[in-house]
């Protein structure tokens, strides 16, 4: 584990150059202060492994494992492919699309005789988008699922998905894309750590990172029709990611999306590996990568008529802001947005909730978080009050369900709570009210973390970024 403890010291280097002194001793200070979890991945047993083998599937559908490789190291690919072989899912292909100048790949996969495995040698490398493109023709699935030429599925990872579609279609409502929970391993593939839980679709999340990334799954006809695209290389997944969402909403309306189209499945099936040249390892191998994500996000607000939106990095490569002057407007209908509420000692002690928990709640309010969500803009149940600014068409809902009128503070716009003196939990049941109607109303309620509620003001409503 050594070098991944050189790759932490590069790592605080690339931020330091980036992001300055005082950003940096924030990180380092959250980094060494925050208890790191300890985390084991167990594979299947085999009585588990067994049982899977043999169940039977009433809507069985066919995968396609699609694997675009360039001069992939000869371990690597073997466990690659050994993990792909080993599902106790049955009911796939897996086809690799080789790039490769020498013949290291097609060396590897001729040693395999299982038929299920489908070689596409390229003419000519054209990039991870076109290379993807072409083995993509060469798939004959129901649904697509992308595996990167260096990682490993877990044993179960087709046999989760399959069960997911299969409960879809029982409750009349497939879906079109699924992605799981991942975590990370070192180069020798037997060491585990970095378990990345994700949340469920999160629009807003999705518009500040790629949090779905790995195990990603689609439909087929869908992938077809959307294919990647050259000029997103390093970022062609979360391209293809965005468009697929913008599309599904356009043409299914955002809550069938959300409830029903976006399928997430809360368990690790996919291990990204570390080693010097991935990105999961060192942010800085694949620079370009990054703004091509932000060229993602841009295309997509287009797509959705924001033409007065921009994107920002954030301190934390691949980590976005999205700035708009038309705030409420866009993907969806945004009914609020909110904040953290902060002691004097800068400690989260209230603020939005997602799942019936306040999860940034005992927090320092200028820490990140687990996997940066502290400091992301995303989708939550509810929204405090105290720190919230609220869409001008549903002001007269809020004076319905509050009993209070909207006080604007007219540097902030935000509710100007000091005007009503009422208990913590007095606020928290009117702010559980007011959320509950406005996600009724078909309204989506927006966490913004530079909105912060101390004492008796507003701390960073003017951003500093210019993000809303």
């Amino acid at each position: 584990m050594g070098f991944l403890k050189l790759a932490n010291i590069k790592k605080t280097i690339y931020y330091f150059k980036r992001n300055g002194i005082k950003n940096t001793f924030l990180a380092v200070l959250e980094r060494c202060t925050t208890k790191k979890e300890a985390y084991t991945y167990a594979n299947l047993s085999e009585d588990v492994y067994e049982e899977q083998k043999n169940y039977l599937f009433s809507f069985p559908c066919k995968f396609s494992i699609l694997v675009p490789a360039y001069e992939t190291k000869e371990v690597f690919l073997r466990e690659l492919i050994e993990s792909v072989l080993n599902q106790t899912y049955r009911n796939f292909e897996l086809v690799i699309a080789d790039a490769s100048k020498t013949n290291c790949v097609e060396k590897v996969v001729s040693s395999y005789t299982d038929e299920r495995i489908v070689y596409k040698k390229l003419e000519n490398n054209g990039g991870i988008s076109e290379n993807t493109n072409a083995g993509l023709a060469e798939t004959t699935g129901d649904y697509v699922g992308l595996l990167d030429h260096d990682d490993i599925l877990t044993k179960d990872a087709l046999f989760e998905m399959a069960r997911a579609i299969e409960k879809g279609k029982k409750e009349g409502k497939e879906p079109w894309l699924l992605y799981s929970d991942e975590d990370k391993c070192d180069s020798s593939g037997t060491n585990f750590f970095e378990p990345h839980r994700k949340l469920d679709f999160n629009l807003d999340l999705l518009l500040s990172n790629n949090y779905i990334c790995h195990f990603l799954v689609m439909k087929a006809n869908f992938m077809k029709r959307l294919r990647f695209r050259k000029e997103y290389d390093g970022a062609q997944d979360y391209d293809i990611i965005l468009r697929g969402v913008g599309t599904l909403m356009r043409e299914k309306g955002y809550e069938k999306t959300r409830n029903e189209m976006v399928c997430h499945i809360p368990k690790v099936l996919y291990h990204w590996r570390c080693h010097e040249a991935s990105t999961a390892e060192n942010p800085e191998s694949k620079q370009y990568a990054y703004e091509a994500g932000k060229k993602a996000i841009k295309n997509f607000l287009l797509n959705e008529d924001c033409y007065s939106s921009a994107v920002v990095d954030t301190c934390h490569l691949g980590f976005y802001h999205v700035l708009s002057t038309d705030k409420f407007e866009g993907p969806g209908a945004i009914g609020a947005f909110g904040g953290n509420v902060i002691n004097r000692r800068k400690i989260i002690c209230g603020g939005m909730e997602r799942d019936g928990i306040t999860p940034f709640k005992g927090k320092k309010v200028y820490f990140s978080g687990y996997m940066h969500r502290v400091a992301l803009r995303q989708t939550v149940d509810v929204l405090d009050l105290r720190c919230i600014e609220v869409n001008p068409k549903l002001m007269k809902l809020f004076e319905e369900v509050t009993g209070m009128e909207y006080d604007r503070d007219l540097k902030t716009d935000m509710f100007c709570r000091e005007n009503y003196k009422k208990t913590e939990a007095e606020w928290i049941d009117l702010s559980h009210k007011f959320s509950q109607k406005v996600r009724e109303a078909g309204y989506r309620l927006v966490y913004n973390p530079d909105y912060v509620y101390k004492k008796k003001k507003y701390l960073s409503v003017t951003r500093k970024d210019g993000a809303v």
